[in-house]
């Protein structure tokens, strides 16, 4: 089958789409631009809701091809109908990321979802040294998952496991976890990936740019570390299906003689979709409702 043909036609923006999904026998598949602070399963959600009003189904099948963190951006492939039977065999496309990774700092998640609970030296964080090294991590290796991830250990998510430390102790989830067991990620099954290649494009040793300072209306969380001045690089990375790019932070930290943490991260490429021929979720919400509300006003 070709996946290209049932990506839906982003010239359609601000058009129409059948309100018949028997015109659609394969489904459809939305390339979405993920927002900030969204997880992708809120993307769905808003997606569903749409979709499901458009076409006049209560349960209509929508899903999505390879989750994306809340902080992370960039290609979501949104499936609805019978595309979703698809969703598995996406997911296992090749993939490509820009990141910023911040050096001398590290969190219990590897992003900017909980603060900093340990800095460590820099002295050996420059350029000179991440080009030096880049090339070391690229091909066939093992890698640990974050334990902020959604691997499962006994059938327990990762994530349950890490945020059941924080509830013993009593603390909410933007407080710092001074002692964080990050050891607890090694009962992780370990698994093989393929990093394809690795460019540094930038690096500043002194960052002072600002993160995105925590929204109290916001259930996801954002550190600002902007008044630690870290070094930051931005790293275009090639790699496999289930690659961590979180882990691969938290690796070449720990390869530097330091600490590391993701400070961005965008999703550019999956399969042969990359992020400009992606729209926004309102973009994609205005496929079916431009076509309900046409309609209506016919009825």
């Amino acid at each position: 089958m070709d996946i290209k043909a049932l990506i839906a036609d982003t010239r359609l923006v601000g058009k129409t789409l059948s309100g018949n999904i028997e015109d659609y026998p394969d489904g459809i598949i939305i390339p979405i631009d993920k927002p900030y602070r969204w997880t992708s399963a809120d993307v769905v959600r808003k997606i569903k809701y749409s979709a499901c009003r458009h076409f006049s189904k209560k349960n209509l099948k929508v899903g999505h091809a390879g989750t994306l963190d809340p902080l992370a951006t960039g290609v979501l492939l949104v499936c609805i109908g019978k595309a979703t039977r698809l969703a598995e065999s996406l997911q296992k496309e090749d993939k490509e990321y820009v990141a910023g990774i911040s050096f001398g700092a590290t969190t219990p998640s590897y992003d900017l979802e909980k603060p900093v609970d340990r800095l460590y030296p820099t002295d050996k964080v420059s350029e000179e040294a991440l080009r030096e090294l880049l090339p070391g991590f690229i091909g066939e290796q093992e890698q640990v998952a974050p334990l902020f991830s959604a691997k499962s250990i006994d059938g327990v998510r990762a994530y349950e496991l890490a945020r059941r430390q924080y509830r013993e102790k009593g603390l909410a989830k933007t407080e710092v976890m001074e002692d964080f067991d990050h050891s607890a990620a090694q009962t992780l099954h370990i698994q093989k990936i393929n990093i394809y290649d690795l460019e540094l494009l930038r690096f500043d040793p002194s960052y002072s740019g600002s993160n995105s300072p925590a929204d109290p209306d916001s259930r996801i969380n954002v550190a600002d570390t902007s008044g630690l001045h870290l070094p930051l690089a931005t790293i275009r990375i090639s790699c496999s299906k289930g690659t961590y790019i979180r882990a691969l932070a938290r690796d070449l930290g720990e390869a530097l003689g330091s600490g590391a943490h993701l400070n961005s991260l965008q999703r550019t490429k999956t399969g042969g979709l990359e992020v400009e021929t992606a729209i926004t979720v309102s973009d994609a919400v205005n496929l079916f409702t431009t076509n309900t509300q046409e309609t209506r006003s016919s009825d």
